[in-house]
C-alpha cells in the first residue's frame, strides 16, 4: 500500500484560530480527519507531520522519508515557502514526487508571498482551493506509478 506523508509547516497547527477569514474555521485535526476518509477511499496510507520549526521539518524529509518506505509528499511549508532555500534542497534532494499545497491563493495575498522558493522542485502546486487542494494532492498522487 503507497504511504503519502502530509507535512504541514509553521503555524498550520493553529488552523480554525488564525486569521479564520483567510484559513477558514476548519482545524488541521479536522484536515487530518477529511484526508485520512479520502485515503481510504484511495486505498492508501496517510502520515501526517506538523512542525513550526524549519530544521525539524527538513530532519523529518532527509531522515524518515529518506528509506524507500513512502511514496510520495503533500507538502503546504506556510511561510517556509517564500523563505527557505534550505527547505527547497531537502524537497529536491528526497528523491519523491512531491505536491505543493497552499490552503489561500498566495498569488492574491501580500507580493513576498507571490513567490515559492519550493515550487520548481515540486510536481505541482496548489494555492487557494482550501482543504480540498490537499484532496486533489492526494488524489492525484495515489494515481502515479
Amino acid at each position: 500500500m503507497k504511504r503519502i506523508v502530509i507535512i504541514n509547516g509553521p503555524n498550520l497547527d493553529r488552523l480554525g484560530q488564525r486569521e479564520p477569514g483567510i484559513y477558514g474555521d476548519q482545524t488541521l485535526t479536522d484536515l487530518e480527519n477529511l484526508l485520512v476518509e479520502e485515503a481510504d477511499k484511495l486505498d492508501v496510507e496517510v502520515q501526517f507531520y506538523q512542525s513550526n520549526h524549519e530544521g525539524f521539518i527538513i530532519d523529518e524529509i532527509n531522515n524518515e522519508y529518506a528509506d524507500g518506505e513512502v511514496f510520495g509528499l503533500i507538502i503546504n511549508p506556510g511561510a517556509l515557502t517564500h523563505t527557505s532555500l534550505a527547505l527547497r534542497d531537502a524537497l529536491a534532494g528526497c528523491d519523491l514526487p512531491v505536491i505543493e499545497v497552499h490552503i489561500s491563493n498566495i498569488y492574491k495575498r501580500e507580493e513576498i508571498r507571490q513567490h515559492s522558493m519550493t515550487a520548481e522542485v515540486c510536481l505541482g502546486v496548489i494555492s487557494g482551493l482550501g482543504f480540498d487542494g490537499y484532496v486533489a494532492a492526494l488524489r492525484h498522487l495515489a494515481k502515479l506509478d
